[in-house]
């Protein structure tokens, strides 16, 4: 018998987890991660918040031409901003506790039909008070959409590229807020102000197709369908919302809303009030202000890239407070710049988005990690909604000083939102690499 060995494959395969190694290492390896079902769930909270930024821009967007319908001083169109704001906290609050009893992606559908339809609905108001009440209604599907959205996703990324994966999500917060200025640029082009502002409002009925997509194609993480299953059978769930107020759960529960209306209020400070002050102030046309926008949500989308990116190599806490500080600093250079500086203002608004949302990219998996699977919906809902709920406060005082201060003046303001964030860290603990419980 031959003792002679075979003869070797011309190729070999990789040892064991080498393949994985490799793909998980390269650009995208956080996206195949996740899975085939991971993907279709990442593809449906990723639209869900683009859609959810579309919508939610199409007042700040139109703001200029409803004060002039209505006859509105700033206070009163800062108030849509307020109560817009302070509903998404009753939205996300009940959004979490449903996603928790019921699952993630049914509780994301519904949010997402929430606000397409009192968005649609603000177009057909007759007068100022209607237009408050269906702008408010459409804040409980925009309060719950993100944090639902957010945790769907967490649950199937894992410790080492949740950070990259989440901020990923919160890029298309972004790509909606281009969508609505290349069509808030095109209806005002062409559509007497008048009417634009109606138009952009019915033109947030897109959300609904991306609801028939999700019912046949994203489900629920196993673990927490698993969890669920378990809690209802032992009355967990019931008790889900009190658990958050609980002594181990309590001091995470109190911080986190800090950190969220900090960072919350600095940041629609500036979604609510910059294309006013472009226009106002600046005295830019609607295309000239489309075109300063761009740089801002240029900055955005890569800020959110990064800060990702950044959240899982500096640590969720490092990535928060390094944003903080950059993001009060180029509000006070934006908000400062001397009159006829325009080209000064168009370069800046690139590192004031890249900054102002870099921070928030570390918000999904910081919130997610803070609280065990169970609560996890209500914890990330509730302390993410009522910070946002809290920092609606920061644009509606912007409304009131602008009259005496002008909108540059008071947009600094918004500053103070980022120095309470970062104080607020000083009681959360980190979670970088942290494994779902």
């Amino acid at each position: 018998m031959s003792t002679t060995p075979p003869p070797q494959a011309l190729t070999t395969d990789p040892p064991p987890g080498t393949r994985e190694r490799t793909d998980a290492d390269g650009p995208l390896g956080w996206l195949r991660a996740l899975g085939p079902r991971g993907r279709r769930a990442f593809a449906g909270a990723f639209g869900g918040y683009a859609l959810d930024s579309y919508d939610y821009f199409t007042l700040p967007l139109s703001m200029v031409a409803l004060a002039a319908y209505f006859g509105l001083d700033s206070g009163q169109t800062g108030l849509f901003t307020t109560v817009t704001l302070v509903v998404s906290a009753v939205g996300g609050a009940l959004a979490g506790v449903i996603a928790d009893r019921v699952g993630r992606v049914r509780a994301l559908m519904i949010t997402v039909i929430t606000y397409a339809v009192f968005t649609v609905a603000c177009g057909f108001a007759p007068n100022y008070e209607t237009l408050l009440v269906f702008r408010a209604l459409q804040g409980l599907g925009f309060g719950g959409e993100w944090a639902v959205g957010a945790i769907l996703v967490a649950e199937y990324a894992s410790a080492r590229h949740r950070g990259r994966t989440l901020g990923a999500v919160q890029s298309s917060w972004a790509v909606g807020w281009a969508a609505a200025v290349i069509v808030y640029t095109l209806v005002f082009s062409f559509v007497g102000d008048d009417l634009a502002w109606r138009v952009m409002f019915w033109t947030g009925a897109l959300p609904a197709l991306l609801v028939v997509w999700m019912r046949r194609r994203v489900h629920d993480a196993p673990r927490a369908t698993a969890v669920r299953a378990q809690s209802r059978h032992t009355g967990g769930a019931k008790a889900s919302f009190v658990a958050i107020f609980r002594p181990g759960l309590l001091r995470t529960t109190v911080f986190a809303v800090l950190l969220s209306t900090g960072v919350q209020g600095g940041y629609y400070t500036l979604a609510t009030w910059v294309p006013t002050y472009l226009k106002t102030e600046r005295d830019l046309s609607v295309v000239g202000t489309g075109g300063y926008l761009t740089f801002l949500i240029s900055g955005a989308f890569i800020g959110y890239l990064t800060g990702g990116y950044l959240t899982d190599r500096l640590g969720r806490r490092r990535n928060i407070w390094l944003f903080a500080l950059l993001s009060a600093l180029c509000i006070l250079a934006y908000a400062n710049l001397p009159s006829g500086a325009n080209t000064l203002l168009l370069v800046l608004g690139f590192p004031l988005g890249f900054c102002m949302s870099a921070i928030f990219s570390g918000f999904g998996s910081f919130l997610s990690e803070l609280y065990p699977t169970a609560v996890r919906g209500t914890g990330q809902g509730f302390t993410y909604n009522t910070g946002r709920a809290i920092g609606a406060v920061f644009p509606t005082t912007v409304g009131f000083l602008a009259d005496s201060w002008g909108v540059g003046g008071a947009l600094v303001f918004g500053a103070i939102g980022y120095g309470l964030a970062a104080l607020a860290l000083l009681g959360l603990p980190e979670t970088r690499g942290k494994e779902l419980e």
